[in-house]
């Protein structure tokens, strides 16, 4: 059996064409269906050609360029774009959310993380060298090209997607090699991509203050107050969620995020908001209008550039970026003396919620915690009776979230991921590779919704028959860690990464981990993924360090290829700890979960537990029951209430 198994994810690894389904009968060892589906690789051997015969075109270079970089950032530098942005999946047919695509005179790389090996190995063709980030025998894109390109070579990047602290760090590599960055004035991608879709330009909606819990007037004196502080002029604001947020407006350009294409100028007495006027209502205005007075101005979004232009040309003013605004923008400054770069004050801002935006997040957890049990008894009833696929089930799970009030939409693709697909860490089912969710095999479920109180993301992983002792013992190593970094205390503000070890103590006890941080922060009605809190094995250059306020998730996991994926991710609010000392004075913070559905007890190998786990996870199911039974009794959700009831029982040897 195990060369079959082997085999079987040799196979889906390393095949780079066609589509396949391996089905192996295995009753006996409770593996009675062995799935993997092909993802299909885009054909690029086309592209390819025409965009190496533009690379040495005068109509669109100056001079000949030896290679040209293809990040995955828009202009704003979001996690998920809009799909006229998508240039990167466009070239090489990778679709995941982070990765960088390289064309060179004879070759074609793309760098990815540990999370998408496995997808990136699947969805490009044999034209392309997959370069696994993170992999100590694996090259940064800088060292590549230093080592790779002929002295004196050109390297092409459009500039409004790459940032100022990306320059110069692929800068300094290419100057030590006698090499030279050419910036390119109109994307060569957007000259053979004739099918680009437009830039969205949906409604944009006001956020009322009883979702906010503070007005633009209240944000501005802030943020106005720490620009003086900073001996700067205006701040330019370019990220989307924190130009929605600054402004108490939500939109939908982007897929899953509540976010309009933007630019933000804010001076000391004003700001200048750049955003199609087409999406600018009588009710936005009046929002405005009532949120802060008529000290603002709004133009064109393409006006961005001249307007900065004139606010500098005039006087000596200095301007405030963010480290993750776009290289376009800060090149218009023509004294980089006056360019200042800093993490904005508005992501802080974002990043700590007010009382209202905490009861908020809580609430959309209660609510969403009443979908997923409703989804998980459902499931639990009737797979392996009727016919539930990876899309059918998400679909299922959408219709059980619609049911909760202030429901606007997912907040991100549901991964729906049954046996082998769960070992891919951010895989999304489509109508070529959804499989049949079975009795025999780990079910993973990560998602989560948009409410207008709040965004939420919860994982849970599920079996419908009998888990073997190696699941078993893998799920309580992933809950064991999580259980412990549930219920660390820490000092204020320490960086997220120090904590990231705790939740991978038990699982490098046994020699495995997961190829993923353990946490991020998210937002509140914003984008899922929201800086600039992230918890990982890595140090984040950017990470402030945690505060009271601050929700973050807490998601170890671990992926076995071919065979099945694991993932426990809970939402949590970092509260202030009680503890008999407080050294210096500093403060003591720990963790307070609001995510309200029960881990699954089928999958967890008791004995493994100490005393104090099994009373903390006691403790955590005696609240998911005593907060959403009443609620589910409420809508008539009595299978679902009594699933909840069963899955709350107390444990114990």
């Amino acid at each position: 059996m195990k060369k079959i198994l082997y085999l079987c994810t040799y196979l889906f690894n390393r095949m780079h064409n066609g589509s396949f389904l391996i089905t192996v009968s295995v009753s006996h060892l409770n593996l009675s269906q062995f799935v993997i589906q092909k993802m299909q690789p885009k054909p690029t051997t086309d592209l390819l050609k025409q965009l190496r015969g533009l690379m040495k075109d005068p109509q669109y270079v100056s001079e000949p360029i030896n290679a040209y970089i293809v990040p995955s950032e828009d202009a704003h530098f979001s996690e998920y774009i809009a799909q006229c942005d998508e240039y990167r999946a466009f070239i090489s047919g990778f679709n995941g959310s982070w990765g960088t695509a390289l064309i060179t005179e004879n070759e074609a790389l793309l760098w990815t993380d540990g999370r998408y090996y496995q997808q990136a190995s699947m969805q490009i063709d044999n034209n392309w060298t997959l370069m696994k980030e993170g992999s100590p025998d694996t090259l940064k894109l800088g060292e590549w090209l230093a080592k790779h390109l002929a002295p004196g070579s050109k390297v092409g990047l459009d500039p409004r997607l790459y940032t100022y602290t990306q320059y110069k760090h692929l800068n300094a590599h290419l100057d030590n090699a006698d090499k030279k960055i050419a910036f390119v004035k109109k994307n060569l991608l957007e000259v053979i991509w004739k099918d680009r879709p437009c830039r969205p330009a949906n409604p944009i909606n006001p956020l009322p203050y009883e979702y906010t819990g503070s007005t633009i007037r209240d944000k501005f004196s802030r943020v106005s107050e720490q620009i003086k502080e900073k001996n700067a002029n205006h701040l330019v604001v370019t990220a989307l969620d924190e130009i929605a947020y600054f402004l108490n407006l939500r939109g939908s350009d982007i897929l899953y995020n509540p976010v309009f294409f933007a630019y933000l100028i804010i001076s000391r007495d004003n700001f200048t908001l750049f955003v199609n006027k087409k999406q600018v209502s009588d009710d936005v205005i009046r929002h405005l209008g009532l949120e802060f007075g008529n000290q603002y101005v709004i133009k064109d979004y393409g006006e961005v550039e001249t307007h900065l232009n004139a606010l500098v040309s005039q006087k000596e003013d200095r301007v405030w970026f963010s480290e993750n605004s776009n290289l376009a923008l800060i090149n218009v400054i023509p004294k980089k003396n006056r360019v200042m770069t800093d993490i904005t004050p508005i992501c802080m801002m974002k990043a700590i919620k007010n009382p209202v935006e905490a009861l908020g997040m809580r609430n959309a957890h209660i609510k969403d915690a009443v979908a997923l049990c409703c989804y998980f008894a459902w499931l639990e009833s009737n797979v392996g009776k009727i016919k539930i696929t990876e899309l059918s089930g998400a679909a299922k799970l959408q219709e059980f979230r619609k049911m909760q009030k202030d429901y606007v939409g997912d907040s991100f693709a549901t991964i729906s991921s049954v046996g082998a697909h769960g070992a891919i860490i951010h895989y999304h089912p489509d109508s070529s590779s959804d499989a049949e969710i079975v009795v025999d095999q780990m079910y993973l479920c990560d998602s989560g919704a948009q409410y207008r109180d709040g965004t939420t993301d919860v994982t849970r992983t599920l079996h419908f028959g009998t888990p073997t002792k190696f699941q078993k013992e893998c799920y309580t190593k992933v809950l064991k860690g999580q259980l412990k970094l549930g219920r660390t205390i820490f000092p204020r503000k320490i960086l997220s990464n120090y904590l990231d070890s705790f939740a991978r103590e038990f699982l490098w006890q046994s020699g495995l981990d997961y190829a993923h941080g353990t946490g991020h922060g998210i937002g509140s009605y914003l984008n899922v993924h929201e800086g600039p809190i992230r918890m990982s094995w890595l140090p984040i250059p950017e990470d402030p360090g945690l505060e009271a306020g601050m929700f973050i998730s807490n998601e170890p996991g671990y992926y076995q290829d071919g065979e099945f994926g694991i993932r426990i991710e809970d939402i949590v609010e970092v509260v202030n700890a009680q503890t008999p000392h407080n050294f210096s004075g500093r403060g003591f913070l720990t963790f307070d979960t609001v995510t309200l559905v029960p881990k699954m007890k089928k999958l967890i190998e008791i004995d493994m537990l100490t005393s104090e786990e099994i009373e903390c996870l006691n403790k955590y199911h005696a609240t998911c029951r005593k907060v959403v039974a009443p609620l589910l009794e409420q809508l008539g959700q009595n299978e679902a209430k009594q699933w909840l009831i069963r899955e709350t029982e107390p444990i114990g040897r």
